[in-house]
């Protein structure tokens, strides 16, 4: 995630410097130069931080079981590690609405990840649901559980562009540093 972010920092104050002002230090909040206020600012914080708190709910168990979490997912613990904390602080920064475009970029790649894991592994869009299922075939380590798809991850993504695209709004530190 820092890598990430120091790239945009510099792009952003690079664009700056041949006075583009769509293209300025704005980047790091979002790819729009309006910070809505009212009821569509109110949805964007709503959003913003029900993501983010959900970010932090599910990266904070995959940074605290690090390694376990690698091998169940047959995957380097560093990558791991990157997807943890980008959920992790993404989420944190979400809700407090700084650097917004820099905290989606990271968790969007991560679920773009957990997308093409769920397709490798043959995984349906949608599960069928729970009771459906006869009790025997689908029984997770504590119990019953939710059937694997890739459903939940393409949402995440369809709500992290909104925000990327969108902004955080006017109830966020975004709009308190970068808004006009």
């Amino acid at each position: 995630m820092i890598y990430q972010f120091g790239l945009g920092v510099a792009i952003a104050f690079f664009l700056a410097a041949f006075n583009f002002p769509q293209l300025s230090p704005h980047l790091l909040s979002s790819l729009s130069p309006v910070y809505p206020d009212g009821f569509s600012g109110l949805a964007l914080l709503l959003l913003r931080v029900s993501l983010g708190w959900l970010f932090i709910l599910h990266g904070y168990p995959k940074i605290t079981h690090l390694r376990q979490w690698a091998e169940s997912l047959k995957t380097p613990v560093f990558l791991c590690f990157l997807s943890a904390a980008s959920m992790l602080g993404g989420g944190i920064f979400l809700i407090i609405g700084f650097l917004t475009l820099l905290a989606t970029l990271p968790i969007l790649c991560s679920m773009i990840f957990a997308i093409y894991l769920h397709i490798t592994g043959s995984k349906p869009f949608v599960a069928q649901d729970p009771y459906l299922i006869p009790q025997e075939q689908y029984q997770g380590a504590l119990g019953q559980g939710e059937p694997p798809s890739w459903e939940k991850a393409f949402m995440y993504c369809v709500m992290l562009i909104a925000i990327a695209v969108l902004g955080p709004g006017a109830y966020s530190l975004d709009a308190l540093i970068f808004g006009r």
